[in-house]
């Protein structure tokens, strides 16, 4: 790693490469453990470089976002870790931007309000960047990110740079051709539509206060932490179990919304992975369903 590390730094700034950084410094969770190597990388031509010595060094790269759906375990993650600080917006045409993987969504919709576009009203309280929200065709309110765009580019496991269209990208609930592929997204086009400015702001409000009354947002947590049932709401079969409020350590049922877990303060990932096998396990003797947790798991125990 330390042969690895010497090399990255003749081409990113040191301050920008970490060694055996804790994961919990990068994460919505607040919890998990070193990455053997931790790079924040400000554009294409440092991801491919980076890229080119990990293929040639055989080391496993991870990419994250905004860390907001993800649960790193308590060992951490071998290899390295790139987050991608790819944070810009460029309008193409009236309706249209070419968004980077690391714009947040938060950013994006203020942007589109400005612009006076309505469509992503939905994402304007996700704490997600583009790119993790289009591996996970992140949504909310009965929208999903994949509905709004055109088409990605990526860069391949061959360090190709390529373009996909919105078909292509295989969406459904909560998946996308990107996590069955190790590719790297790098920007988005996104359509919108011309609103009304006064109208997309009240949409965002009431988004806003729905999150704020009935959303754990002041607690660390990696957001909703199982996926929607098929003919059932699970955060609802998780209440009617009587969690709200069951925690193992410091990981908890949120006593707000029973589809969160949030960290107390000193959770580890072994903590959450134990209260969401316990869940999974008290959902099923009480209703015979198998719940599914929407978060990503990465990394050793």
């Amino acid at each position: 790693m330390q042969e690895l590390y010497n090399k990255l730094i003749t081409k990113i700034d040191k301050e920008r490469v970490l060694l055996n950084e804790p994961m919990k410094n990068h994460t919505t969770f607040k919890v998990g453990g070193p990455a053997d190597i931790f790079v924040k990388i400000n554009d294409t031509e440092e991801l491919k470089f980076l890229l080119m010595l990990a293929k040639q060094k055989n080391v496993p790269t991870t990419v994250i976002g905004n860390g907001s759906n993800v649960l790193v375990k308590d060992k951490g993650i071998r290899g390295i870790v790139v987050k991608l600080n790819l944070n810009k917006i460029i309008k193409e045409d009236e309706t249209t931007f070419k968004v980077e993987a690391g714009v947040l969504l938060a950013k994006l919709a203020r942007t589109a309000y400005e612009e006076e576009l309505t469509g992503v009203e939905f994402a304007c309280g996700i704490p997600a960047s583009l790119g993790g929200a289009i591996f996970m065709n992140a949504g909310a309110y009965g929208e999903q990110i994949g509905d709004k765009l055109i088409e990605t580019t990526y860069i391949d496991e061959n360090l190709n740079i390529k373009t996909i269209k919105n078909i292509e990208h295989e969406f459904s609930y909560r998946k996308s051709i990107f996590q069955k592929k190790n590719w790297i997204i790098i920007n988005s086009k996104i359509r919108l539509e011309k609103g009304n400015k006064e109208e997309i702001k009240k949409k965002m409000e009431e988004f806003s206060l729905i999150r704020k009354t009935k959303q754990p947002i002041n607690m660390p947590s990696a957001g909703s932490t199982f996926k929607r049932g098929n003919g059932f709401v699970t955060a609802e079969l998780i209440d009617k179990c009587g969690l709200k409020g069951y925690s193992i350590g410091d990981a908890e049922v949120s006593s707000l919304h029973a589809g969160f877990i949030i960290n107390k303060g000193n959770a580890t990932a072994k903590d959450i992975l134990e209260l969401i096998k316990y869940i999974k396990q008290q959902v099923k003797e009480k209703f015979d369903v198998d719940i599914e947790p929407e978060i990503q798991i990465l990394g050793e125990d």
